[in-house]
């Protein structure tokens, strides 16, 4: 019985309806966030780290994401993401290296996100599906694992930290 409990199920964003505290996606990226993260290989070997200096600003039911990323190498990359709210929890999202449109809910303190990214590999270009899933620990920081696939497979997994620089309103002030 513990082996189909372990085996036979997925994850659902559904699962973390009374987790708390409850993930209110806008509010958290607004203003400045910094993030720390890592890729790894499919085998699980650390590949690559980067720090990323996220600016978000919220205009009625669109939050823009200025993502500056840097490498462990010294690469510098860019990411501009325009996520507009569609109800209920759902979100669009769209950003120049994306593939179509992202898509992700928001249920309890976890949000799923999936997405095509164009990855450039030497001379040419990746279409790899990326499975988010981030969770919110509290008013300040967030956890992020992202597992990357091409035909079905899994390619390698991203893992991030992020941790908000500019206070929640809600938040208290001391």
């Amino acid at each position: 019985m513990l082996g189909m409990s372990l085996f036979g199920c997925s994850v659902s964003i559904d699962d973390y309806q009374n987790a708390t505290p409850k993930l209110d996606l806008f509010q958290y990226f607004d203003g400045e966030v910094k993030a720390w993260g890592m890729l790894q290989d499919r085998s699980g070997k650390q590949t690559r780290r980067f720090e990323v200096a996220i600016k978000g600003t919220v205009q009625g039911d669109q939050l823009t994401l200025e993502e500056d990323f840097i490498f462990d190498d010294g690469e510098k990359q860019r990411r501009v993401w325009v996520i507009t709210a569609m109800g209920n929890g759902h979100f669009i999202g769209e950003a120049g290296d994306v593939v179509g449109q992202a898509s992700g809910k928001v249920v309890g303190n976890a949000l799923n996100w999936q997405y095509v990214l164009r990855v450039p590999v030497g001379d040419s270009t990746y279409d790899i599906h990326f499975n988010d899933w981030m969770y919110l620990q509290d008013d300040k920081r967030m956890f992020n694992q992202a597992e990357m696939t091409k035909f079905g497979f899994k390619v390698g997994q991203v893992t991030l930290f992020f941790e908000r620089v500019t206070p929640m309103a809600t938040s208290p002030s001391f």
